[in-house]
């Protein structure tokens, strides 16, 4: 059974989310304050968490330092602010995606199974995915859709790798700038649209309307592979 750590300082909230998860089989630890978030992050080693931001003591943006310095759980952020310039702050901080309130239950609970299939098969075989007819094996660097193999430059197999690494996960635009062309290069976005472009062109059926590799506007880009495409 997974183990759901929910931070959030609402009772409401917290026993709406509570329902909602043991029903679908989930255990839940609940934590009211951000100390006492991170703590429980620590002493339960919950497989996924979710957080409010606006905690009344420590800032919900603190807590995910907070945990990221010990732990690479899922993290899933619920929260009323719904600025971008919050949610890539979130994200860069090592937030794994960001559900703005209100919010649907069946969208969160797709968030959750997302992030729990991240988790598994960054356990089980993180560099190989298959999704319909489309074929990924970065450790052979080979892409294969609908059994016709696409050449990748080394920037493109890069990032591809990078998405596969972080697979249903919301990626910023300087995070992927910097982890495939250097921190140098953390502001070219223009220069991400178009190796993301390339990749669609090679890898979706129709890249004109993606549903693999997916834009969050304002904020980056997320590899979809799951019933929330």
């Amino acid at each position: 059974m997974l183990k759901i750590l929910v931070i959030d300082d609402e009772p409401q909230i917290r026993k709406f989310l509570r329902i909602s998860l043991t029903a679908t089989g989930y255990k839940v630890v609940e934590a009211e304050t951000g100390a006492q978030g991170a703590d429980a992050a620590k002493a339960e080693s919950p497989d996924l968490v979710i957080l409010d931001l606006g905690l009344p003591d420590i800032d919900g943006q603190e807590v995910i330092t907070l945990i990221r310095e010990h732990s690479q759980v899922p993290i899933i952020v619920l929260s009323v602010r719904a600025d971008e310039t919050d949610k890539v702050e979130a994200l860069d901080r090592g937030a794994d995606d960001y559900v703005v309130k209100p919010f649907g239950i069946g969208e969160l609970m797709a968030r959750v199974r997302a992030a729990s299939r991240q988790r598994s098969a960054a356990a089980s075989d993180p560099d190989r995915l298959r999704i319909g007819g489309l074929t990924i094996d970065l450790t052979r660097r080979l892409a294969v859709r609908d059994g016709v193999e696409q050449r990748l430059s080394p920037k493109e197999h890069a990032l591809l790798s990078l998405f596969v690494h972080n697979r249903d996960k919301i990626l910023t635009h300087a995070q992927i700038l910097r982890e495939v062309w250097g921190p140098a290069h953390a502001h070219d976005t223009a220069y991400l649209r178009v190796y993301v472009n390339q990749l669609r062109q090679k890898l979706e059926s129709d890249s004109g309307r993606p549903v693999l590799i997916v834009t969050e506007p304002g904020v980056g880009y997320r590899l979809r592979t799951g019933e929330e495409r």
